[in-house]
């Protein structure tokens, strides 16, 4: 241990000194997988179907921001701890938190805030958490936090999921101390950061950055592709869709200072907000009568089952074409006992054209890859204009948990054979019995009954309003998880 007399470590010094060099601790996490067999290949890194934003130097006017400004909705950029000092500390791991019991009522004061937020699904179905730094209460006991994004994340670590981080409104007052940033990053463990695709880090400031630099030795190559700048809010449309993302009003102010003092970041804003607003053929839309708006009469995704049948005259037992593809693709022995099947993203541009052919009336080719069929399902299912489950069923799912042990099977059976219209009662028997199989595989394919019910419950109900609080991720998952479950005394021959 070092004396009070000897001359600080340097920042990284001070890292590698508690954790080995450099090399040592990216390889400790790069090559984990090597000692966890039972899934080696989900360990999957797909950086590279993500343009990298890059971890651009700060543009000037994020360096030049009022004060008063700063006080109210920005950071304010202090940093009044010594960061060797703090960073130098021995980190706690909180091994202890993954074990507890916690439910929903102990964070009801976090989760009424808007901290963290579920606003979707990405375009090929990564689940999208935004956490929104203006709305981290202040004086808050800082192992609640993170006890509080670790009780979140559980919910949706087992798929791929994306992190949007609004860095704008994160003050002295409010900022966990920085030491507490690296027992963070030694909590979220493996099973948190395999299945991250990517964190987004908004309006960063300097503390981001420097903070970033502190840590970097410590932090594996590949957590570290999966970082990405973004100074703008234009810039995140490349990504996401912002119209889902429910951006805090401060955060819209601070981007539009920023805007204000960046005349090419402006003109760039507004070329692609015109973009997004024009319509599809603008050029004859004065002319062309309505009946060209609707879409053609082979589209199978983002329209209705109803419609979907009323123009395909071969359609078997109200089972979807693109469906019915996709689970006999999938059900074939290679396929149905891939690792990680429908954990896994595919490759957005190639999901892009199935859906393009499939809405042309073409033959789909799945390239002979299981995850290209899987996404494809789900995001048919996700496109719909309306939920399997309906939006009529979509209150009384909430309460499935409230039920007692010996009402669910009754009650379930009511909503599923006398509630549900037939055509969605078809597809979902014809899903969830297929689901069965998968899950009848997993000790192959890794995909238990509460995984695969983790990855499709979202995608078989929603609100009206699309967006689904985090309280509705609980029920709806554990509903799906009885459906496949308990199917054969479910689903009548």
């Amino acid at each position: 241990m070092e004396s009070e007399h000897q001359p600080k470590l340097n920042p990284i010094r001070a890292f590698q000194a508690l954790h080995g060099n450099t090399a040592d601790c990216e390889e400790a996490y790069t090559s984990l997988s090597e000692y966890h067999d039972y899934e080696p290949s989900l360990e999957f890194d797909d950086s590279e179907l993500i343009q990298t934003a890059g971890l651009a130097p700060l543009p000037p006017e994020l360096l030049d921001i009022p004060d008063d400004f700063l006080e109210h909705s920005a950071s304010d950029g202090t940093i009044e701890e010594n960061f060797e000092e703090e960073l130098a500390r021995a980190p706690e791991v909180y091994a202890e938190i993954s074990g507890s019991s916690l439910d929903d009522e102990c964070f009801a004061e976090l989760s009424g805030t808007g901290l963290i937020e579920v606003v979707g699904d990405d375009e090929i179905g990564r689940r999208i958490i935004v956490v929104s730094a203006c709305r981290l209460p202040q004086s808050k006991d800082p192992d609640i936090l993170l006890k509080y994004f670790m009780f979140t994340l559980d919910k949706y670590v087992e798929q791929d999921y994306s992190v949007v981080y609004f860095h704008c409104g994160l003050t002295s007052k409010n900022k966990p101390p920085l030491s507490w940033l690296w027992r963070a990053y030694k909590a979220f463990d493996r099973k948190y950061k395999k299945n991250l695709k990517a964190l987004y880090l908004v309006h960063p400031t300097n503390f981001i950055r420097i903070v970033w630099q502190m840590l970097r030795p410590a932090i594996s190559v590949k957590f570290g592709r999966k970082m990405m700048y973004v100074n703008y809010l234009h810039e995140l449309q490349q990504y996401l869709d912002l119209e889902k993302l429910c951006i805090p009003r401060p955060v819209l102010e601070y981007d539009n200072l920023l805007l204000s003092k960046n005349p090419r970041a402006a003109e760039a804003a507004r070329v692609l907000r015109d973009r997004m607003q024009k319509p599809p053929d603008q050029s004859d839309s004065k002319a062309a009568p309505k009946e060209s708006l609707s879409p053609p009469p082979t589209q199978q995704f983002g329209v209705s089952l109803q419609f979907i049948k009323e123009n395909n005259s071969n359609m078997v037992d109200s089972i979807p074409p693109v469906v019915r593809q996709c689970v006999e693709f999938l059900s074939q022995p290679d396929a149905l006992e891939t690792e990680g099947i429908f954990r896994r993203s595919a490759n957005i541009s190639v999901i892009k054209e199935l859906q393009r052919s499939c809405n042309r009336g073409e033959p789909i080719s799945f390239r002979n890859d299981p995850h290209n069929a899987a996404v494809l399902l789900k995001t048919f299912l996700r496109d719909l204009e309306e939920p399997l489950m309906t939006f009529d069923l979509y209150d009384e799912i909430l309460q499935f948990q409230t039920w007692s042990h010996r009402d669910k099977p009754r009650r379930v059976k009511i909503l599923i054979l006398e509630r549900l219209p037939l055509d969605n009662y078809k597809l979902l028997k014809f899903i969830i019995q297929f689901l069965w199989k998968v899950q009848d595989r997993s000790c192959l394919n890794k995909m238990t009954s509460s995984n695969l019910a983790v990855v499709f419950g979202p995608n078989l109900a929603w609100p009206p309003n699309g967006q689904m609080s985090l309280q509705a991720i609980a029920p709806i998952n554990a509903f799906t998880d009885f459906l496949l479950e308990n199917q054969e005394s479910i689903f009548i021959i």
